[in-house]
């Protein structure tokens, strides 16, 4: 999901879905090649996150983010400088134990490599922001390990990921449903638990950090439908070995849509799919964005009686929304959070249409 929302909002209604591929069930994975592009699906994002703690313990949490999306269905381009996909990214860096959370954004072109994603170099960027892969046949989903690497006025992070599980692929029958009726879903794919160690830099200071970062690649065509207003994203990690992520789909009258799901993943690397009928989400306290009025749950309970699992989560950091610059870019929550409860660990938590619509009319016209 992520400011997902943005992008999804965009596919689902400037156009229609018949000049690109729809996410259908029965789709043939391929890793790892399906790590990379996809430019016969409409919109597509690579998403990273994790908590990471420094030598001392303090804590950190980071956010990246890649998001493709076509701007002319099915338009032939014939010069290097045209337009056929907008590249936006987002990087953001929370410093949890001193109060401070530093984000900003990147629109550009793919022009002369200004922006993409590529198999060949094994490699997804945005100018100075990258991930590049080292492949390997033999490792979890054909991924070795990967260097995470981005640069902002004031903060940058570098980081080391290596996956301790193979990839998991969320839904069923391949795709990710997110509304009735064919190709109202998406190709959803996780690397559930990254080893991470690097360093991260705030104004001028180097922290050397380790920590679990968690990664998600999802392409589509057609997604949102007009009843839903927006959602709430939970991946969390918890110190058993096992991982969870949930996402709740709210629709305008505040119920959750029966299309809202989650997947639960074993300390063995097994995944089970979850039904909103298995999970409860319950919101407490709140924060209120002085920028935005928005008025986000910072906090929750978390429940899949199957499972056995009653957990709370909290932020120490109620302050990590991300208000984007570009037209057309949403205000949205984003952070990091600690687990308690039944289980104990960390995740991330995405909040979506709690600063009003989003409204995405102006985005093309960055690009004219």
């Amino acid at each position: 999901m992520r400011n997902r929302a943005a992008l999804m909002m965009l596919a689902a209604t400037l156009w229609g879905a018949a000049p690109y591929r729809q996410a259908l069930p029965g789709y043939r994975y391929n890793f790892p090649r399906d790590h990379f592009n996809h430019p016969d699906f409409r919109t597509e994002w690579w998403y990273y996150t994790g908590n990471l703690r420094g030598p001392e313990g303090r804590r950190f949490g980071f956010e990246l983010t890649f998001f493709r999306h076509a701007l002319e269905p099915g338009a032939a381009k014939a010069g290097v400088w045209d337009v056929r996909d907008a590249w936006l990214a987002h990087f953001a860096l929370s410093d949890l134990d001193g109060g401070r959370f530093f984000h900003t954004e990147r629109l550009n072109r793919q022009g002369p490599g200004l922006a993409g994603a590529d198999f060949r170099q094994a490699r997804v960027w945005n100018g100075n922001w990258q991930v590049r892969w080292t492949l390997d046949a033999a490792a979890p989903g054909g991924v070795a390990s990967k260097r995470l690497e981005a640069v902002a006025e004031g903060f940058r992070v570098a980081l080391d990921l290596r996956p301790l599980k193979p990839p998991v692929i969320h839904g069923t029958g391949g795709i990710s449903r997110k509304a009735a009726g064919p190709g109202r879903a998406s190709h959803y794919v996780s690397f559930t638990r990254l080893q991470a160690s690097g360093a991260v830099e705030i104004e001028g200071r180097r922290y050397a950090v380790q920590g679990l970062a968690w990664m998600d690649h999802e392409f589509f065509t057609h997604q949102l439908e007009p009843g839903q207003s927006g959602w709430d994203w939970f991946s969390l990690q918890f110190d058993d070995g096992a991982e969870l992520m949930l996402f709740r789909i709210r629709r305008k009258d505040g119920s959750a849509d029966p299309y809202s799901a989650g997947t639960y993943i074993d300390a063995g690397g097994r995944a089970r799919h979850l039904t909103v009928g298995e999970f409860a989400l319950a919101p407490g306290k709140t924060w209120t964005s002085a920028a935005t009025g928005g008025v986000y749950p910072v906090a929750w309970t978390v429940r899949v009686p199957a499972l056995a699992i009653d957990v709370s989560l909290a932020t120490a950091l109620p302050g990590q929304e991300l208000v984007g610059k570009a037209r057309g870019s949403p205000a949205y929550w984003e952070g990091a959070v600690e687990i308690g409860g039944s289980r104990r660990g960390v995740g991330y938590l995405e909040m979506t249409g709690y600063a009003g619509a989003v409204r995405l009319g102006d985005f093309e016209q960055q690009f004219e």
